[in-house]
């Protein structure tokens, strides 16, 4: 952790922006990896985009499940174009300079975009114990009053603690270099531009890290857990593999988003390695949102029905 002093104030610059830069050290492929993320961006911005959309619009589709997928799907969108653009065009035009105000923001809106993903992949999971567990009450328990809290809930219970956390960060001192060796404005590379003591700030991000993070991944355990024991129960091997069709497209969007999110942000400080940060954070900013609609659309029968449907109108 850093505990140095602060230095004298003669030698403290005003730091006006930063410069991120994401994958200099490979300058031979610039283009290649602007082709490739570019390729990836558009390939989130449709195939949840067509998720999103079936799932309004196909009368099939109107369970509650639905309506949370619906709703992570546009998560996954505003998530991804928090982060993709930037790094598009600091790969195109070589200008690597992001202003003060401009990268708090960029951190600002991936930290809530990030922990209402969390809570929305808890809240997913909760639907299905529901239905699974108690299908007799499932009905009246997540009627579309309840469900519009749970998503409500989901996207603003981060916010004022998120914002919180972002005005500590950049309320420090910053001097010495400008440089940010990752491709967006996270918390790890900023504080390691941070003058004195990020003692505080440091513990503040594994407690957020924890409430935001843990919390959500072991009410989702929680969750599986009691779903599993119910499908171990029933009698038919049918019946047991219709119930793990249903849920385990969810468990492996959870295991890659939280897998690599919990590394990255609950790691010993005196362990983070700036090249292992940038390439878990690859997983849970940009991966993860482009394998989730193909997990759900080659899993689910009923959202490839839909698919089908929309074309071939």
């Amino acid at each position: 952790m850093n505990r140095q002093g602060m230095p004298p104030e003669d030698n403290l610059t005003e730091v006006v922006e930063f410069v991120l830069l994401g994958f200099a050290d490979i300058p031979h492929l610039q283009w290649f990896l602007f082709g490739l993320f570019l390729i990836i961006y558009v390939i989130i911005l449709m195939s949840n985009g067509t998720i999103f959309l079936i799932t309004k619009m196909d009368p099939a589709l109107q369970s509650p499940m639905y309506f949370f997928l619906a709703n992570f799907s546009f998560l996954e969108i505003c998530y991804v174009s928090a982060t993709l653009p930037r790094m598009l065009m600091n790969l195109g035009t070589q200008r690597r300079t992001i202003s003060l105000g401009a990268c708090a923001a960029q951190m600002c809106f991936v930290l809530i975009f990030g922990a209402a993903e969390c809570f929305l992949l808890a809240v997913m999971a909760y639907d299905r114990y529901m239905a699974i567990c108690n299908p007799l009450q499932y009905p009246l328990v997540m009627n579309h009053r309840v469900c519009i809290q749970l998503v409500t809930g989901s996207c603003t219970i981060g916010i004022p603690v998120q914002i919180g956390q972002m005005y500590q960060i950049f309320s420090l001192p910053f001097c010495g270099s400008k440089q940010i060796n990752h491709f967006f404005c996270d918390i790890s590379p900023i504080l390691k531009l941070a003058c004195g003591d990020t003692f505080v700030n440091e513990m503040l991000v594994y407690t957020v890290a924890v409430l935001f993070g843990m919390v959500p991944f072991l009410l989702i355990l929680g969750s599986y857990s009691k779903i599993i024991s119910i499908i171990l129960k029933l009698p038919s091997a049918t019946g047991q593999a219709k119930a793990f069709s249903t849920c385990s497209s969810h468990l492996m969007v959870v295991m890659l988003f939280f897998g690599s999110g919990i590394i990255t942000y609950l790691r010993p400080n005196t362990r983070h390695s700036e090249g292992t940060d940038k390439v878990l954070s690859l997983f849970y900013t940009i991966l993860t949102p482009m394998f989730n609609p193909l997990i759900y659309s080659l899993r689910n029968k009923d959202v490839i029905m839909a698919l089908r449907k929309l074309l071939y109108k």
